[in-house]
């Protein structure tokens, strides 16, 4: 299609432990248009930071096979000398840490000026300096002047990530990844994090994807949504169809851990075991299969495949067909 901005098709990263290389991002195929919200939900250690590095080359030491196409040019095996002419120009990236991604002996304003230097060079001082003002301001920064001469650790948590998101959105880049945007924000910092991100979406009308483990910001925000589990997309689908309608095991049993108003004393659904480490994650079966234990082996695939469920709405394994909740109605299906 025509607005499709990045096309992943097959995309496994694997890293070394000991001899061998185990894949935390197993063969993953995504699309991203432009002017689109697309929400990367899953536990911790299915593979969502891990697909979001591997898409702005950082990964040092990663086997990395697949395609991952923007805007039509391959970027695995990418020089480094072009990828870095993307990187901050046309993709851009929110980090999760916005502390560690600033450097602590360097004032705002330079941090910003960074990524005008390397992709604008043609900019003056004075023009350079303008254009960070008005970053500041585009994202919310109250007496931006002041601001641009503050170190990192003079600023709140909230303050600083906006300055990491000035520094992705400084060149407007086509592509945006925002990981966990919001973690250790409180609530109010995070709406005005998350209305900051969408108002950029339509300024500059990139293609964003939005990496995140809270259900309530997919539901706020995301056009579509891929469910990753244990390095693998196990469910897709328009935010509407998967929010109402989900599918795949896993994806059921994070609507139901989420608390729910409408019954304050009713009892938290928790899911079964911990996401496997890479080294001890099975590559064959379901990878859900150990942590529903009452669905029956007969009900999983050998090797489990994406099933278009309805059109638009893909789901793996056909073990979907069989899951129920043991203890309780599944009745945790989000409204709208």
């Amino acid at each position: 299609m025509m607005d499709e901005l990045l096309q992943i098709e097959h995309l496994t990263t694997s890293f070394k432990i000991s001899d061998d290389y185990y894949a935390a991002v197993d063969d993953v195929s995504l699309t991203v248009r432009k002017n689109e919200i697309v929400a990367i939900v899953g536990e911790s250690g299915s593979g969502k930071s891990a697909l979001a590095f591997s898409i702005m080359g950082l990964h040092n030491r990663a086997s990395i096979t697949g395609t991952i196409r923007f805007n039509g040019q391959n970027l695995v095996g990418l020089p480094p000398s072009k990828m870095n002419s993307l990187r901050g120009k046309e993709i851009g990236m929110i980090f999760q840490d916005p502390l560690s991604a600033l450097n602590p002996l360097m004032i705002v304003g330079a941090q910003i000026e960074e990524a005008l230097i390397l992709h604008q060079p043609s900019l003056s001082k004075k023009e350079r300096k303008h254009r960070v003002i008005e970053l500041l301001t585009q994202v919310g920064i109250p007496s931006p002047d002041l601001v641009y001469e503050n170190y990192p650790h003079e600023l709140s948590g909230g303050m600083r990530q906006r300055v990491v998101i000035a520094i992705a959105v400084a060149n407007q880049p086509k592509l945006l990844i925002a990981d966990e945007p919001t973690t250790a924000l409180d609530v109010t910092i995070q709406l005005q994090i998350l209305d900051l991100i969408r108002k950029l979406k339509n300024d500059i009308e990139a293609g964003i994807i939005l990496i995140t483990h809270d259900l309530g910001v997919v539901a706020e925000m995301a056009d579509r949504v891929a469910v990753m589990y244990a390095g693998q997309i196990v469910e897709m689908a328009d935010i509407y169809t998967l929010l109402s309608n989900p599918k795949h095991p896993y994806t059921r049993s994070l609507l139901q851990s989420v608390t729910s108003t409408a019954e304050p004393k009713s009892t938290l659904y928790t899911i079964q075991g911990i996401v496997p480490s890479l080294k001890n994650l099975p590559r064959q079966g379901c990878r859900f299969a150990p942590r529903i234990p009452w669905i029956s082996e007969s009900a999983h695939e050998e090797q489990p495949e994406m099933h278009e469920a309805a059109p638009g709405h893909y789901v793996r394994c056909s073990c979907y067909n069989h899951f129920y909740f043991p203890d309780k109605e599944d009745s945790n299906v989000w409204r709208f």
